[in-house]
């Protein structure tokens, strides 16, 4: 049975509602003028989409000010449900849509692509030796699933006797489904101690010199100094299990060549992935309509500096039309 940290959840919550405030606060100080977009965008979703959803409302909001944006992450469970059930406009998804979501009104525009990444705390005693032979999928899943690798001595073939402690997430959500797949099981086969949010899965793994987990690509790096968040490193992959990490699976060292490893599919897929906004339906609200088009033109300016994946400019295109 999973853990839940709760204490490193609450602290991110807090760290949501002053954001979600900063991008809400303040009046319009003129009425909106005949034809100027005027209105409400609620959403809410994954975190894997939050930080450049934000962006892109700041932007928006600064050629349509009087366009509210309420913006609050949960994990992208949370926002199917909220926008199934018509809590909000609009669902940040970090995964694939299922045939049950289609059908029960989920309408996906796909905005950007990021990719979900294996994460250990830097002060790991056995660091180097990670970083030099990397792990095979078979030495995720020997930790993740099976748990057949308790110890750091099963992992790296030592006599280590410290345990592997995994961490993975409480709730429902795009990273975990991703990570699953990748290790062909479902978010709820996973094992570990459940944390709640990519900053919480993060934080844990930081404070646990023997914690292992995952997160998604813009919690995984500062996009200041495009390198690991401090405490945080970034395992290898060994994509042909041969034991090292070849010069060619050797892009982990800044974000600029994990993203473009991304793009060019070397990283597998899972656990990169398209991201979603998500509507109940076909958007005919005009307020919703104007963003997603805003964020498919002027708005895909922005994605590489934020920290994703643009998608190529024929899909982006592909989308628009979609929205006509």
């Amino acid at each position: 049975m999973k853990q839940t940290l709760t204490s490193i959840a609450s602290l991110f919550l807090v760290g949501l509602t002053i954001s979600f405030l900063v991008i809400n606060c303040g009046s319009n100080k003129k009425p909106a003028a005949d034809g100027e977009l005027e209105g409400t965008i609620s959403i809410s979703g994954a975190f894997a989409l939050y930080p450049l959803t934000v962006r892109w409302a700041e932007e928006f909001r600064k050629e349509h000010p009087h366009v509210r944006i309420d913006i609050s992450a949960g994990g992208a469970g949370k926002g199917m449900t909220d926008v199934l059930s018509g809590m909000v406009d609009l669902a940040m998804f970090s995964r694939e849509i299922t045939e049950v979501e289609i059908g029960n009104g989920a309408f996906g525009i796909a905005v950007a692509k990021d990719a979900v990444l294996p994460t250990i705390c830097s002060n790991n005693p056995y660091i180097d030796m990670v970083m030099e032979r990397g792990f095979t999928k078979e030495a995720f899943a020997n930790i993740f699933v099976t748990g057949k690798d308790k110890f750091w001595g099963e992992v790296l073939g030592n006599k280590s006797l410290e345990k592997v402690n995994a961490y993975t997430r409480s709730d429902a959500c795009g990273a975990a489904e991703m990570w699953a797949k990748y290790l062909n099981v479902k978010q709820e086969d996973l094992k570990g101690v459940g944390v709640f949010g990519d900053p919480g899965i993060a934080d844990a793994v930081k404070a646990d010199p023997y914690g292992i987990g995952y997160n998604n690509l813009i919690f995984a790096y500062d996009t200041r100094t495009g390198k690991p968040y401090d405490g945080l490193r970034i395992i290898p992959i060994d994509l042909n299990s041969n034991g090292k990490v070849d010069s060619e699976e050797l892009f982990y060292d800044n974000m600029q060549s994990v993203m473009q490893a991304i793009k060019d599919g070397v990283y597998p897929a899972p656990p990169a992935r398209p991201l979603y906004l998500i509507s109940k339906g076909k958007p005919t609200n005009p307020v919703v309509i104007e963003f997603l088009k805003y964020i498919l033109t002027k708005g895909n300016q922005i994605v590489h500096e934020a920290g994703y994946v643009q998608l190529p400019a024929e899909f982006e295109q592909a989308e628009l039309e979609r929205l006509n």
